[in-house]
């Protein structure tokens, strides 16, 4: 597939409108715009925790590979199913297959067999770049609920490749500060009501 980009700005979208993939006209806010627009969020999310120190370079080489792939699950989201404009052309479009989600899961259980069992819910921190997954792994999150927002056209391998994306993204988090621990950054976990009495009127 090739992509020419010879102009930046077009003025096209000064309306509040923008062309999907098919080149139909939307509102720069319409759902299928949503929810790509928040996948190239996440991909952003991503770029910053491939340039935060302590991601093993494995880490790195994987999520280097979600970048491209987020570009294809745009590309995917920003073109409706079976398109009016591509049946009467008779256009192959580029799609999400099943393979890229199941990528996703052999890499998700490779590294969650080397982790402890969790106990309790996660507090996002820990080391720079296990905070950072977190990040894209909230955003990752949302732009799943944004493509299910998209309603029966919503692309139905997109949602489960991003479901299975945020599952890596934390299980990467928990690896990163597990590795970190005799530095002092051990996970930190959700203790319940740890501070409830503190917040407590003092008498008198």
């Amino acid at each position: 597939m090739t992509v020419n980009l010879t102009r930046i700005y077009t003025r096209l979208g000064d309306g509040g409108e923008t062309h999907l993939g098919d080149m139909s006209r939307v509102s720069k806010v319409h759902p299928r715009v949503e929810a790509y627009g928040t996948v190239d969020e996440l991909n952003a999310a991503v770029g910053v925790a491939l340039c935060t120190p302590g991601l093993p370079a494995r880490f790195s080489e994987w999520l280097a590979r979600v970048q491209n792939d987020l570009l294809d699950v745009g590309a995917d989201l920003s073109v409706p199913e079976q398109s009016e404009a591509d049946r009467a052309k008779e256009r192959t479009r580029l799609r999400v297959t099943p393979d890229y989600t199941a990528w996703l899961e052999q890499a998700c259980d490779e590294v969650n067999a080397t982790l402890e069992p969790l106990r309790s819910f996660v507090i996002p921190g820990g080391t720079p770049a296990g905070a950072q997954l977190h990040v894209c792994r909230t955003v990752c999150r949302r732009a799943e609920r944004r493509t299910i927002a998209i309603g029966p056209d919503a692309s139905g391998e997109a949602v489960r490749y991003l479901n299975r994306l945020s599952d890596l993204l934390f299980i990467l988090s928990r690896a990163v500060n597990a590795q970190a621990e005799g530095s002092g950054s051990a996970e930190p976990l959700w203790a319940p009501g740890a501070h409830a009495d503190s917040a407590k009127p003092e008498d008198g």
